[in-house]
């Protein structure tokens, strides 16, 4: 549907859809902030329902405890009662928990008992680094502490200068796994905007040229040598493995997966305006990722975007994930924001939107489903329940600030002005 009235021409900028934007990231806060809190340390996944997922010993990955310490520092900065103890609370489990007080660096994943799983991996690393500089934003006392310890390990273990990116994932005593020829793209994305994140509340600019050196391997080259088509999985030579396989199918699915396109869309623009728009590839790349996810990974029958693509381009694993929905979200707005042409990307922004409306927001139990079928009906094939704020939190509130930066740094110059 399109309006021929004289308002604003983008629902980014209209006074009740951002008022309404605001309502469902509250209403994410208020799930997770009152639900989520482990007593014994770390934070609970949680079931379709609101309930701890497992009560009596839960298994506590990195990346929720992270995640949760950089969503609430966002809440915190936007002056919500009860954000600290949260980012309190998440904070010291990573730094007296997770971090290998030994060996250094940070276990991917804890139990009451110790760790569960003691592999020290790139993914994880990179959220930690994320938390720390959220963290910094709000002020918490361990967050210098913590940003310079994860730093030193990022540049002392995982950095590969010769590759221009971080290699994926070691030992607890950082021995090679499966000789360590392994490299992926997920770890080195999320990487990336944690640099964007750690640049803008130091000022220091060798985050920033990591940052810049990753999206050149894993986007301008690896990418753009296969139509921009983000290849998931690489040799030790960062040459692509088109036939890779894992049992894990969250974090190192088979194929392409589009919601990574959109998602490095968004933080490639973010990543020009950083560094102060001097890399003219980087807005063609993300208007390229962005127009070949929404040509060959959403489903034209019954909309969604397809979790996975087969090197075909044909859809592989078909379930519909919220996290695609919500990096499309965000990649359309700030394609809006900086490169506004047609009604192709303000036409898709509330395509996705009214999808998730309708479909994805748990409307009796709070919370988002983060797994439909192929027929949009709710599932846990993947996803056993409702464990995660940061994506859909991300994307309700992206577009009620400047497409400049990350949340955090436009929630501060903006002094949380909405």
């Amino acid at each position: 549907m399109s309006d021929q009235s004289a308002m604003p021409r983008t629902w980014a900028k209209r006074d009740y859809h951002r008022q309404w934007l605001l309502r469902q990231a509250d209403a994410l806060m208020n799930f997770f902030q009152y639900r989520a809190i482990d007593p014994k340390g770390g934070f609970h996944d949680l079931t379709a329902e609101g309930l701890p997922l497992d009560p009596q010993n839960a298994t506590r990955g990195i990346h929720t405890s992270a995640r949760m310490v950089h969503c609430y520092s966002i809440a915190y900065l936007l002056g919500r009662p009860g954000a600290g103890d949260i980012i309190d609370h998440g904070i010291r489990y990573l730094w007296q928990q997770h971090r290998d007080q030994r060996n250094g660096g940070y276990f991917w994943s804890l139990n009451d008992d110790g760790p569960a799983d003691d592999t020290k991996q790139g993914y994880g690393h990179a959220f930690v680094l994320l938390a720390a500089s959220s963290a910094k934003a709000a002020g918490h006392p361990l967050a210098d502490q913590m940003l310079a310890d994860v730093t030193e390990i990022l540049d002392a273990r995982f950095w590969e200068s010769r590759h221009g990116a971080i290699a994926e994932e070691f030992g607890i005593d950082w021995s090679l796994i499966d000789g360590g020829d392994y490299r992926g793209q997920n770890s080195n994305m999320h990487l990336t905007e944690a640099l964007m994140a750690a640049f803008e509340v130091t000022d220091e600019r060798h985050y920033l040229e990591k940052a810049e050196s990753i999206a050149d391997l894993v986007i301008r080259r690896a990418a753009g040598s296969v139509g921009f088509r983000v290849a998931e999985h690489f040799d030790a030579n960062w040459q692509i493995d088109r036939n890779y396989y894992h049992r894990n199918e969250m974090f190192r699915p088979a194929g392409t997966t589009p919601g990574h396109w959109m998602e490095w869309s968004r933080l490639l623009l973010q990543l020009w305006s950083l560094g102060g728009k001097q890399h003219g590839w980087m807005p063609e790349a993300a208007k390229s990722l962005f127009v070949q996810a929404m040509s060959l990974g959403w489903d034209k029958e019954r909309g969604g975007l397809f979790y996975t693509l087969d090197w075909d381009d044909r859809p592989a694993k078909t379930s519909k994930l919220w996290w695609p929905m919500c990096e499309a979200a965000g990649a359309a707005h700030f394609l809006n924001e900086h490169l506004p042409a047609d009604d192709f990307y303000e036409d898709t922004y509330r395509l996705v939107w009214s999808m998730i409306a309708n479909r994805f927001i748990d409307h009796e139990n709070g919370g988002w489903h983060e797994e439909l079928t192929e027929n949009l009906e709710p599932s846990h094939t993947l996803f056993p329940g409702k464990g995660d704020i940061y994506h859909a939190l991300q994307a309700c509130l992206i577009p009620l600030f400047p497409a400049t930066g990350s949340l955090v740094r436009a929630i501060q110059e903006t002094g949380g002005r909405l």
